[in-house]
């Protein structure tokens, strides 16, 4: 299941490629009344977007990626046409389904360590990719620097989560890991969505979250260490 998402999201380049990319895109399930608008962003607002959603991915990349295909599919936002791929049920169904999964596994304790290392190795690269395809009409250089700067983006919402969770592992008693989960899926959503809205007043959110982590970057790279390192001794059964 996940491999077909992934490869799904790198569909696009086949068909763009191919010379005949929008008749073969609207070839697949669930595209066949996807709104065929313009993308009327310019290409700061364009920008501002990738800033705000590559956060949201950081923290939870399927709810992104769900809610991003959700709003496109009914209409509510025209996504650039790279980007298509994500209004196909397909995608969307899986996302929902995966998005599903991670929201029971984030919740349940020494598992979530688990689940949010390798999560390192997705929530990332597909941040990554989405900003790479959210970019295509940029100049190659833009592009380049719009895909860096969505995996950074990604990554330090990543480093961020983690270091919150640390903050409340201490707690003896579960509710506080819970709820600070829900709250993460919650700003996932929400700015996905709000960035389909007020891509600068979106992006705005996420640079003041950005500069809290930054402040803070000690104790998010004590955190990755933390949760690589507590990982291995939990699949080995060797405690440091």
């Amino acid at each position: 299941m996940f491999a077909r998402w992934f490869a799904g999201l790198f569909l696009p380049t086949y068909f763009c490629r191919s010379g005949t990319w929008r008749k073969n895109w609207l070839r697949l399930p669930g595209l066949a009344d996807y709104p065929t608008r313009v993308m009327k962003f310019t290409p700061d607002e364009i920008v501002a977007t990738v800033v705000a959603t590559s956060f949201a991915a950081g923290l939870n990349v399927y709810a992104t990626v769900a809610t991003l295909g959700l709003l496109a599919h009914t209409g509510v936002f025209a996504l650039p046409p790279a980007l298509g791929i994500l209004a196909s049920w397909w995608v969307i169904g899986i996302s929902g389904v995966l998005f599903a999964v991670e929201f029971f596994a984030d919740k349940i304790p020494a598992f979530d360590l688990v689940w949010n290392t390798l999560h390192t190795f997705i929530r990332v690269p597909v941040a990554a990719l989405l900003a790479y395809r959210a970019t295509a009409a940029l100049s190659p250089w833009e592009q380049l620097a719009a895909t860096a700067a969505g995996g950074l983006i990604a990554l330090a919402a990543h480093g961020g989560k983690t270091a919150a969770r640390a903050a409340v592992t201490a707690s003896p008693e579960p509710f506080s890991n819970a709820a600070l989960s829900l709250g993460e899926d919650g700003l996932a959503i929400f700015l996905t969505w709000f960035a389909t809205r007020h891509p600068y007043s979106a992006a705005g959110i996420v640079v003041f979250l950005l500069v809290i982590i930054v402040l803070l970057a000690r104790w998010v790279l004590r955190s990755l260490r933390a949760l690589f390192r507590g990982t291995e001794e939990l699949l080995t059964g060797n405690p440091g």
